[in-house]
């Protein structure tokens, strides 16, 4: 019997799992697009779609559950603020997978993984106002 093989264990421990699931969560949500393997996309979808569904609903424990799974309140604060009232009149399916061809070392296979309506200004845009930063710090 195939019983407790629902989901895919990515050769990680449960807590391992729940880590890479958290920081990959807070990527898709800073970045609105990442690039990683195919199984880790698949399995990443139906964890975003749930933090988009309690993003939607708004409440305080709503807020709480997402930043129990999440870690990081910037990473919250975005979900409820940005992501949540861009879907709120959409039923469901608020990110897509697109297979993105083969890894150069080990030839896994690559996925994209982003949001439906995504701002494609927003990938990336951290990473720039901090070397702006940066630069405006140094001179």
């Amino acid at each position: 019997m195939n019983h407790g093989s629902g989901y895919r264990r990515l050769n990680r421990t449960h807590e391992h799992r729940k880590a890479l699931f958290a920081n990959m969560c807070g990527s898709l949500i800073e970045h609105e697009q990442i690039k990683t393997t195919l199984p880790k996309a698949k399995e990443l979808r139906p964890i975003i779609e749930k933090l988009i569904t309690l993003a939607k609903r708004g409440d305080i424990h709503a807020r709480r559950q997402a930043a129990a799974a999440l870690k990081q309140d910037q990473y919250v604060e975005r979900l409820f603020a940005i992501l949540g009232p861009r879907y709120k009149e959409r039923q469901g399916g608020y990110v897509r997978v697109l297979k993105a061809g083969f890894r150069y070392g080990d030839m896994a296979p690559m996925a994209i993984i982003e949001f439906v309506d995504r701002d494609p200004n927003a990938k990336g845009a951290a990473d720039k106002a901090r070397v702006a930063a940066e630069d405006n710090y140094e001179s």
